[in-house]
C-alpha cells in the first residue's frame, strides 16, 4: 500500500457504473416527534458500509461542476463548490476504502470539513451532473464522514503541522470559519498564530448562531483542541479595540488579519420596537446554546411555555429560531418573510441551485407541534409593535408589493409575546476597522488579496464580503493566509 506522500491519483473510479447500482441516501433524520423533544444533533449518520455505495455514485464525469464555483444571477448565487474542493478524488478514494487517503485529498481546500459536513447547504449537490437524470451525490455526507473518521483514527493533527517555524507572529481577530481556516493554514506555514475571540468560547456563529441540534458543539471544541495541540494559541474574551489595541498588536506580531464577520443585524424600524420581548435571533440562540452546552441530556425547561412567538425573516436563522421556540414550549410560532412564497417547481435550471420551495427542519416541526401547515407567510412585514405597561402584546403584519413597500388597506394584527428578528446582518462592525485605522480593502467584487489600507491589516471572510455561506469564509481563511505568507516573504 502506497504512503500518504507517495500515493498518486488515479482518476478511473473503481465502480463505473455506481449511479446506476446505487440510489441516493443521505444521513437519515430522527423522527420529528423525536428530535424536537431535545437539542441532540437532527441526523444519525450512515455506516461505513453505506457511506462506500455512496461514493460510488461519483461518476467520474468529464466536466465535473460540483468543483467549480461559478457564479449566476447577477453574480448572487453560486453554482458548485466556491471552495474547489476536490470532490471526485476524494469520493473515489472513499468508495476504494481508502480513508486516510481522501481525508488527505478533503484537507487540501478544505481545513474544517466537519463544519460544512453538517452546516452546508451543498451547493456542490446541485452541480452534480446526476441531477440531470437522478439524483446528486450525497457529497455533503460524505465528506462528513471522511473528517469523522480522520478524528477517530488520529489522523488530524499531523496535517496541522509545520516542516519548520518562520520566526514571524500573525494575530488573527474572530474565531469564526474564516479565522480558524486562517490560522490552520498559517501554522501549516510556520507562522505562530494567536487568535483572539471577544465571546467567552471559540467558533463565532459556528458556536453561537447555529444551535446545537444542527451543529453540535463538541465537534467545535475537538477542532479548537487539535489546533491547540499543533501550537495555535486562543485568546477568549478580549475585544480588539476595547481590551486590546491595534498599537498593542503591532508590538507583538508582524501581521493582523481581521476575521471578525459581519454581526450587525439588520433591525426593524417600526414603532413600539423598544418594548420587551422583541430580540435579535443570534443572541437569542446564544443565551439557549450556552443552557445546552451545561445540559448533559441536551434537553432544557419549556421556558416559553404559554409563550406566543413571532419569528420574522424567512432564512436558515429564522428556522433555527423556529425549532428552538418548538424545543421551549412555545404555545404557537407564526413566521413572517417579505420575500415572495417560492414556486413549489424551480424555476432554475441545472447546474443552478434550485429556486424552489422548501421546508426547513424547523418548519417541519412546527407543522407536527401546531398542526398548521400555513404557519409560514410571504410577502408580508412588521409596520408596529404594539404593548402593555413597556412589554410586547401584539404586532401589526400588512402585504407588501414587489418592490417591498408596504400595501395600504392589508394591515392585521396577531398576539405576540415574543419577537425574534432573524432578518439577516447587514455588515460588519465598523468600529473595529476605525480603531484598526482602516478605511478601504478589496472586497469580493475587486479581486482576492485580502489586504486593507493599512499594509499591516488584511481581511477576510464575511467582515470582507458580508454575510455568505461557511464554505465561502473557509476558502477567503485560506487565500488570506497565503496572501498573508507571501506577504511575510518578499525581500
Amino acid at each position: 500500500m502506497p504512503t500518504s506522500a507517495t500515493r498518486k491519483w488515479v482518476s478511473n473510479l473503481a465502480d463505473s457504473y455506481g449511479f446506476m447500482k446505487f440510489k441516493r441516501s443521505s444521513n437519515p433524520y430522527r423522527a420529528v416527534k423525536e428530535r424536537s423533544g431535545d437539542f441532540k444533533e437532527l441526523q444519525t449518520p450512515l455506516v461505513a458500509s453505506e457511506r462506500v455505495e455512496q461514493a460510488a455514485r461519483c461518476m467520474n464525469c468529464g466536466v465535473p461542476f460540483c468543483l467549480s464555483g461559478m457564479f449566476y444571477g447577477g453574480s448572487r448565487a453560486v453554482s458548485g463548490c466556491p471552495n474547489n474542493n476536490l470532490i471526485p478524488e476524494w469520493n473515489d478514494l472513499l468508495f476504494r476504502g481508502e480513508f486516510k487517503f481522501a481525508f488527505e485529498r478533503l484537507v487540501k481546500t478544505n481545513y474544517l470539513p466537519e463544519m460544512t459536513g453538517r452546516v452546508c447547504p451543498a451547493p456542490c449537490e446541485k452541480a452534480c451532473v446526476n441531477n440531470l437524470n437522478s439524483d446528486g451525490v450525497s457529497i455533503h455526507d460524505n465528506e462528513r464522514f471522511i473528517i469523522d473518521k480522520a478524528f477517530e483514527e488520529g489522523w488530524v493533527r499531523d496535517t496541522g503541522l509545520p516542516a519548520k517555524r518562520s520566526g514571524r507572529r500573525v494575530a488573527v481577530v474572530g474565531s469564526g470559519p474564516a479565522g480558524l481556516s486562517a490560522a490552520w493554514r498559517l501554522n501549516q506555514l510556520g507562522h505562530n498564530v494567536v487568535v483572539f475571540e471577544k465571546s467567552d468560547d471559540f467558533g463565532g456563529l459556528l458556536m453561537y448562531g447555529i444551535p446545537n441540534m444542527k451543529l453540535e458543539k463538541e465537534v467545535i471544541e475537538r477542532r479548537i483542541k487539535v489546533m491547540r495541540e499543533v501550537g495555535i494559541e486562543f485568546v477568549a474574551n478580549c475585544e480588539i479595540g476595547v481590551d486590546k489595541t491595534i498599537k498593542d498588536l503591532k508590538k507583538d506580531f508582524d501581521r493582523v488579519l481581521l476575521t471578525n464577520g459581519a454581526g450587525v443585524p439588520r433591525d426593524i424600524h417600526a414603532e413600539g420596537r423598544s418594548l420587551a420581548g422583541i430580540e435579535f435571533a443570534v443572541p437569542f440562540l446564544t443565551e439557549i446554546t450556552k443552557l445546552v452546552k451545561k445540559s448533559k441530556s441536551k434537553k432544557l425547561a419549556k421556558s416559553l411555555e404559554g409563550k406566543k412567538v413571532v419569528v420574522i425573516g424567512g432564512g436558515d436563522t429564522g428556522n433555527d429560531c423556529i425549532g428552538t421556540a418548538v424545543r421551549l414550549g412555545a404555545s404557537s410560532v407564526r413566521q413572517y418573510e417579505i420575500a415572495p412564497k417560492p414556486p413549489v417547481e424551480p424555476t432554475t435550471v441545472w447546474p443552478e441551485y434550485p429556486n424552489n420551495l422548501m421546508l426547513g427542519y424547523g418548519q417541519l416541526e412546527a407543522i407536527e407541534a401546531y398542526g398548521d401547515a400555513d404557519f409560514t407567510e410571504y410577502g408580508k412585514t412588521v409596520t408596529e409593535f404594539v404593548g402593555s405597561d413597556g412589554a410586547l402584546t401584539h404586532v401589526k403584519i400588512a402585504c407588501v408589493g414587489p418592490d417591498f413597500k408596504v400595501i395600504s388597506g392589508t394591515e392585521e394584527t396577531v398576539e405576540a409575546d415574543l419577537v425574534l428578528i432573524a432578518a439577516g446582518f447587514v455588515g460588519v462592525e465598523k468600529e473595529l476597522l476605525e480603531s484598526c485605522s482602516v478605511q478601504n480593502y478589496t472586497n469580493a467584487h475587486h479581486g482576492e488579496k485580502f489586504n486593507t489600507d493599512n499594509e499591516f491589516i488584511f481581511i477576510a471572510g464575511d467582515a470582507r464580503r458580508g454575510p455568505s455561506l461557511v464554505i465561502w469564509a473557509i476558502r477567503e481563511g485560506r487565500l488570506a493566509a497565503e496572501e498573508i505568507d507571501y506577504a511575510l516573504n518578499i525581500k
